[in-house]
């Protein structure tokens, strides 16, 4: 018997390429104001600002900032280049989604706060409120957020491009399709666990983003006003949309829903992302820098942003299985390879790959 090998030709090219330029143009400006930071420059920082007595933790914490955002550069070439075709599916993953989880809540949240600002409602954006000492001037703030919704975009048309030619096999039919093939049993109490849990932040920031700042820290509460809690209305709905996503997945899988399988994946994906990887963020801040003004955890805080990052994992680890799993059930061709006859693979091997 003769096999055919296809090579596929990839159509969209140019649309990577451009989609690379902006991604990377994108990056330019935080990565040019964190490096002037850090050389001393007081580029965008008021007189009478906190950030002019820069010590050596603030140098520090710029430094890491500047690698993370490098790692968006790096993510768009990983994408891009063939050689990102042969890179371990976890070392891609992994910060792929950290990325989704902090560019998320910016992509979601400046927009809304700029709105209730235009309706009359907050400070403005560089301003501490209260009486509070500038803290950025307020151009920093449109320069920076708007390179950060950029990069979300243009990043994530990237990835759906990738992971499409890569692994679409694998959300591929229906939450109905699994029923034959379901979660786990550890996949599921841990998916059922995330989705419980989801629900303690969510109704945390609910409760925040209604006007009842209960629970903040003093400072915070104090200069609380439309503004923080626009911020807010995010992380309820990415608590909404993980429980929502799992509930989906796990509910259609036993009564043959014919819902497409990447809708549930999409929205627990997302949604555990930006509650994990931005409630890491903010408790990792609120533990340090900003401990010592009033704004440092209470304990409602910091077991709001626990609970949200180990939401997250938990859904990242069956999310992991699941996709292993369904990897090695699932081959699929590969570009460059036969269509036909590709080794079924284990789980391991899958998530590898």
């Amino acid at each position: 018997m003769t096999s055919t090998t296809t090579t596929v030709r990839d159509d969209h090219a140019t649309k990577r390429r451009a989609l690379r330029a902006v991604t990377i143009t994108a990056c330019l400006p935080y990565l040019g104001l964190k490096a002037a930071w850090v050389a001393g420059s007081h580029v965008g920082i008021p007189e009478g600002s906190i950030l002019r007595d820069a010590d050596t933790s603030l140098v520090v914490a710029n430094a890491v900032t500047i690698l993370m955002d490098a790692a968006v550069v790096v993510l768009a070439l990983l994408l891009t280049r063939p050689w990102g075709r042969r890179v371990p599916a976890w070392l891609l993953l992994l910060p792929m989604w950290g990325a989704v989880g902090l560019l998320t809540p910016i992509m979601y949240g400046f927009p809304a706060q700029l709105l209730v600002r235009a309706l009359g409602g907050g400070a403005a954006a560089g301003s501490g409120g209260g009486g509070k000492r500038q803290f950025l001037d307020e151009w920093v703030f449109g320069v920076v957020y708007t390179g950060f919704i950029v990069q979300g975009l243009a990043l994530g048309a990237l990835f759906v491009l990738y992971a499409r030619d890569r692994w679409g096999h694998l959300w591929q039919g229906t939450v109905g399709d699994l029923k034959a093939a379901s979660p786990g049993r550890g996949q599921r109490a841990a998916l059922t666990a995330a989705a419980v849990l989801a629900v303690v932040p969510g109704g945390v920031h609910l409760l925040w983003a209604c006007g009842r700042p209960a629970g903040l820290a003093p400072e915070i509460a104090r200069v609380y006003d439309a503004v923080f809690a626009a911020g807010e209305t995010g992380y309820v709905l990415y608590a909404a949309a993980t429980a929502a996503g799992i509930a989906l997945l796990l509910s259609g899988a036993n009564r043959g829903s014919r819902l497409p399988l990447r809708v549930p994946l999409l929205l627990a994906g997302v949604g555990s992302a930006a509650s994990a990887a931005w409630g890491g963020w903010q408790l990792l801040a609120t533990l340090t820098s900003l401990a010592d003004d009033g704004r440092g955890p209470t304990a409602a805080m910091g077991v709001t942003y626990a609970v949200q990052v180990i939401t997250g994992l938990l859904v990242l680890a069956a999310g992991a299985r699941f996709f292993a799993a369904r990897s090695a059930r699932t081959p699929a061709a590969v570009p460059g390879r036969t269509a036909a006859g590709v080794p079924g693979r284990t789980g391991a091997e899958a998530l590898a790959s």
